[in-house]
This record gives C-alpha cells, sequence and structure tokens, in this order.
C-alpha cells in the first residue's frame, strides 16, 4: 500500500495528535465536581462556578452553553427549576433540571451581571453584546481541571457535559432517560457516548428477573 504524498508522517513531520492522548475525555467523578466547585469559591471566581453547575446540571454541548440566555435560566427573579434550551446541532429542544447549588450559583452571578431576559448569561469579554466564546470556554476548563490536580489532556469541555449523564448511568442503568436528558435522537448514540459494552450490558441483565 503507498503513500500519499502529503502524509505528514511520510514528510518527517509530527502528526497533529502526535503524543496526545485522542478520543473520548473523561467524565469528572463526584468528588472531583466538588474539587472544582471549591476551587472556583476559594477564588472568588463567581462567574465561572455559574457557568461550571450550569454545564454539568444540564448536560449541553458547549457551542450551546455558552449562548444560554438570561430569559432561558429566569422566571419571575428566580432561577428555574427546568429550563429548556434548543440545540444547536439537533434543532431539537432538551430539558434540564437545575439543582440547588447551581440555582444559587447562577443567582449570585446574575445579580452582579445585571442584564436583559434576552442577554446571554456569560457574554464575551470583547463584545458584551456577544457571547463568550467555545475557545475561551475550553480554556476555563483548562484551568478548572488543572487547578484541582487533573490533567488537562484528559478532560475537555465535553467531560462537564458527560459526567452527569455517566453518574445517572451507573446509579440507574437507564439508557433511555439518559438518552433524553442529553437530547440523542438514537439510543445508538447514548450506548457509544457512555462507552456501554458487553460487560456493562450482562451486569444490568443479571439483575434483572422477569
Amino acid at each position: 500500500m503507498g503513500k500519499a504524498q502529503y502524509d505528514p508522517v511520510d514528510a518527517g513531520h509530527r502528526a497533529w495528535n502526535a503524543g496526545l492522548k485522542v478520543g473520548a475525555k473523561r467524565a469528572l467523578k463526584p468528588r472531583q465536581v466538588w474539587a472544582i466547585r471549591f476551587f472556583l469559591d476559594e477564588h472568588r471566581r463567581i462567574r465561572d462556578r455559574a457557568l461550571f453547575d450550569l454545564a454539568i446540571d444540564s448536560k449541553l454541548r458547549g457551542c450551546d452553553v455558552v449562548k444560554v440566555k438570561i430569559g432561558d435560566l429566569v422566571l419571575g427573579g428566580q432561577i428555574r427549576t427546568r429550563a429548556i434550551v434548543i440545540q444547536a446541532k439537533t434543532g431539537k429542544p432538551v430539558q434540564f433540571e437545575l439543582m440547588t447549588d447551581a440555582r444559587a450559583s447562577l443567582l449570585a452571578w446574575l445579580e452582579r451581571r445585571g442584564g436583559a431576559l434576552n442577554d446571554y448569561v456569560f457574554p464575551s469579554r470583547i463584545d458584551h453584546t456577544g457571547h463568550l466564546s467555545t475557545r475561551q470556554y475550553a480554556r476555563l476548563v483548562d484551568e478548572w481541571v488543572v487547578g484541582v490536580g487533573l490533567r488537562r489532556e484528559e478532560y475537555r469541555t465535553h467531560s462537564l457535559r458527560r459526567t452527569k449523564a455517566s453518574i445517572i448511568y451507573k446509579a440507574t442503568g437507564n439508557l433511555r432517560a439518559v438518552q433524553i436528558l442529553l437530547g440523542h435522537t438514537k439510543i445508538e448514540n447514548t450506548v457509544r457516548y457512555l462507552g456501554v459494552d458487553v460487560e456493562d450490558a450482562l451486569t444490568l441483565a443479571e439483575g434483572t428477573e422477569i
């Protein structure tokens, strides 16, 4: 089998992912979630704490997290217990619950941030009418995980999306519930996303009697 003339390896150049860990990034464990919360609180990063909590509870993709608007989360001056966001990738709505910690951190941030219902929750530093960029969001996640002693290359923004979904799956084994929460159109996508394998399936089957 021949080699393409533009093959970087053949040309003596390093491949773009040489030395990097590729593939799905790890979900955070509960103790790591709390470690990051403590780190952000300790450094008084109110915006980042709200962003982190929203990302964990919403299970949204990074491109959707940064585009959430105040009106998506606020009703009657209070943070909603449940919110609905239209996903950019699928164009379909996904609903999520905001827990007590997330509601508290979001309220603290929005009281400082101010703004109207149609404004983005996390504005851009360059253009306050725009939203935080996905690149900046990724940089922040890098800071958070490194700040609590985790390896940067093993965690990315998608780790936050996977975290609660993985915890729910491990606690219930309910793939259909996780599919709905993630807004996946096909159960097969959820299976691949969570890395469900034969051993997982057999473990679940052993605990099910008819």
